[in-house]
């Protein structure tokens, strides 16, 4: 890019403005003091230039300057580069730093206000850096009764105190008071939480609130264009007044800021006191059903989409080194009968709940009817006791339907006013003989003598052949 002099005007040539009269005839001075040609007094001549010398050498750059032209070369302090290592908190590695714990280049550092770059030697205890983590984001429902910190001087129970084992070290991003529930960030990266935690960011955070008192819209709407409350000024928030459930009320409220205790003092102004405050959503991400106390990982191409190219070169992320930490595999829960120990044929082997074919649904049912009258052989069997058992031959023995049987009732048969189910004749019980049937004949209306041996020859039919074979068809001679 060419720049222009500042001694020379845009779209005029040297010369061009001046005044175009004689010498003579130029403006004089005020009262004819001063003649063309004359000086004025105490003016002195100026001498010649100096011969121009080498340029003194440039200060220091600025360190945006020095970023710029650095690149990623830059390099970064040294308690950062140990915290996103995962060994510790920034301000655990100045302490470790103090102690004589960490060298650098084979030499041991006394301060923490060490830039390194890649190709420095940090070593640890003896032991160098291990390699940086993927950059990532996990949901977590905190519940009421647990301090955001990492260490609580009275003891309380802490975030960090019920997280799963296998979580790496993660920091959380903003914090959540004891009495605060729902959603909470957590990141292995601290350059991110403290991107996604600034104001600047803009991203929304939407809460869910209980208070005690009484509360209009309109008082709610004044809250967004801010509220200044003893010197310090909050910014816009969205409030929705939801319900009314006795002498409390139920509100959506939404800010971007996140001061200390933002909620609570906005409201107490209102003349409200909260009892409940549950956070639905921080930014793009949403509480949803996530169990109370649980942990859900937001996938990588989601949180990069999520977070932007902006946001993403801001914070330093990286979603291209490896991941390290990997969550345990869940067992597969048997099911309840396998652990029973159930019998073969109590429940299917297959997977439960799926259509089948209706050839897969009659073997189904055959399978299972084979299967209960083998349990009930059994259960009779036992209920014998032993030396009783007699060895049946074939043929032998009561049939196994033998006896009197009831007709099967449908279950919707006892909204009927209907009868007792009777018992079935069985097949072998003599039946009564039909009247003598009579016919017309030649001497008028006489008795059927032909009607026994039709119905002999009736009863064979539906009897059917016998069990050596077949039998001879009608009009069969033999």
């Amino acid at each position: 890019m060419t720049t222009r002099k500042s001694s020379e005007r845009p779209g005029r040539d040297r010369g061009q403005g001046r005044d175009k009269r004689a010498d003579g005839k130029r403006r004089s001075a005020p009262g004819g003091a001063y003649k063309a040609g004359d000086r004025k007094p105490g003016f002195k001549k100026a001498g010649p230039k100096p011969a121009a010398g080498p340029k003194p050498a440039a200060g220091p750059k600025p360190a945006a300057v020095r970023q710029a032209g650095e690149g990623s070369d830059r390099g970064e302090r040294i308690a950062k580069v140990m915290a996103r290592a995962g060994l510790c908190s920034r301000r655990d590695a100045e302490t470790w730093i103090e102690n004589g714990r960490v060298q650098l280049n084979g030499k041991p550092l006394t301060t923490p206000a060490v830039t390194v770059t890649a190709s420095d030697k940090v070593l640890v205890d003896g032991e160098p850096l291990p390699m940086r983590e993927r950059t990532r984001l996990w949901l977590y429902h905190k519940p009421r009764g647990l301090v955001t910190t990492n260490k609580d001087p009275e003891g309380r129970p802490t975030v960090f105190d019920r997280l799963p084992d296998d979580l790496p070290r993660v920091l959380t991003v903003g914090r959540l008071d004891i009495n605060t529930e729902g959603l909470l960030l957590l990141t292995n990266d601290g350059g991110l939480a403290r991107v996604l935690e600034l104001p600047a960011t803009g991203w929304l955070r939407r809460y869910r609130v209980r208070a005690f008192g009484k509360v209009t819209q309109a008082d709610l709407d004044g809250l967004k264009d801010g509220v200044a409350i003893d010197g310090v000024l909050y910014g816009a928030i969205e409030a929705t007044l939801d319900k009314e459930q006795g002498d409390n009320v139920w509100m959506t409220v939404g800010l971007r800021e996140g001061k200390n205790r933002e909620v609570k003092r906005v409201l107490e102004h209102l003349g409200l006191t909260v009892n409940r405050l549950i956070r639905l959503s921080y930014g793009p991400f949403q509480l949803m059903d996530l169990p109370e106390k649980s942990v859900r990982e937001i996938r990588g191409r989601v949180l990069r989409d999520q977070l932007g190219e902006a946001l993403a070169e801001e914070a330093g992320a990286d979603f291209d080194a490896p991941i390290f930490h990997t969550p345990k595999q869940e067992t597969e829960k048997k099911p309840a009968g396998a652990k029973r120990g159930g019998r073969p044929g109590d429940k299917r082997d297959g997977p439960q709940g799926k259509w089948l074919t209706a050839r897969e649904g009659q073997g189904e049912t055959d399978r299972r009817k084979a299967a209960k009258a083998d349990r009930a052989e059994r259960k009779q069997e036992r209920g014998k006791g032993p030396g009783k058992r007699a060895d049946k031959g074939p043929g032998q023995g009561p049939r196994k339907n033998s006896g009197p049987r009831q007709e099967k009732v449908s279950p919707r048969s006892r909204f009927r006013l209907t009868s007792e189910p009777k018992p079935r004749k069985d097949f072998g019980e003599e039946r009564r003989s039909p009247p003598q049937r009579r016919i017309w004949g030649e001497d008028g209306l006489v008795e059927d003598k032909q009607q026994q041996s039709r119905t002999d020859r009736d009863k064979d039919d539906r009897r059917g052949p016998p069990k050596g074979g077949r039998g001879p068809r009608r009009g069969d001679r033999s």
